[in-house]
């Protein structure tokens, strides 16, 4: 009979279910990177955006003169306030300071947007369909933010709240799936380095 010792020490449990979290992520991601079917559709927004007339911009948008990607640069601002506003939510007094940075925030959205949009046209398929999820959940928060800025600005406050830790929620999600891409690339580029 095989006895078997179980770990009783206190970080065993949390050690456990991150590790069994973890897992389930990758397994999920690994299962999203070998999906083909949105692969037509991806192809075609590719091609279209490639296609799209931004002359120096497109460089510009890739981040050529910095030496790498701006959209990683970019995204610092809708994430950075839209933290900061969750913060704020929990600080009494500080409504307007926080329905400020919601909007902020979305303010900030459209040109991160467009850099990753034409970062992604240039990915190999397996990127391009995590991509493609980073993008709707990208979509999520910004349509939980707007919703939380309406609210806020007609004074429901809990409710715009409540919107924004939605909104919070989609942005831990898009982050992992964009953490995901750049370190596949990562890895990739060395691996072919």
């Amino acid at each position: 009979m095989h006895s078997r010792t179980l770990d009783t020490s206190p970080a065993a449990g949390p050690t456990a279910a991150l590790d069994t979290a973890s897992a389930c992520w990758l397994k999920t991601l690994d299962r999203l990177e070998r999906t083909t079917m949105a692969d037509p559709a991806i192809r075609a927004l590719q091609r279209g955006i490639r296609a799209l007339p931004l002359g120096g911009m497109r460089d510009l948008l890739r981040g050529r003169p910095l030496g790498h990607p701006v959209h990683p640069v970019l995204v610092q601002v809708p994430i950075g306030c839209w933290l900061s506003a969750s913060v704020l939510d929990v600080v009494p007094g500080t409504q307007h300071a926080s329905t400020t940075l919601t909007a902020v925030g979305l303010a900030g959205v459209a040109p991160a947007a467009v850099a990753g949009w034409v970062d992604w046209a240039d990915l190999p398929p397996e990127q391009a369909r995590v991509g493609l999820a980073h993008a709707a959940s990208n979509a999520a928060a910004v349509v939980c933010y707007a919703t939380s800025l309406t609210a806020r600005l007609r004074g429901r406050s809990a409710k715009g709240r409540l919107w924004a830790l939605a909104g919070m929620t989609a942005v831990a999600v898009t982050g992992a799936l964009g953490g995901h891409m750049a370190y596949r690339q990562a890895v990739g580029a060395h691996a072919a380095g």
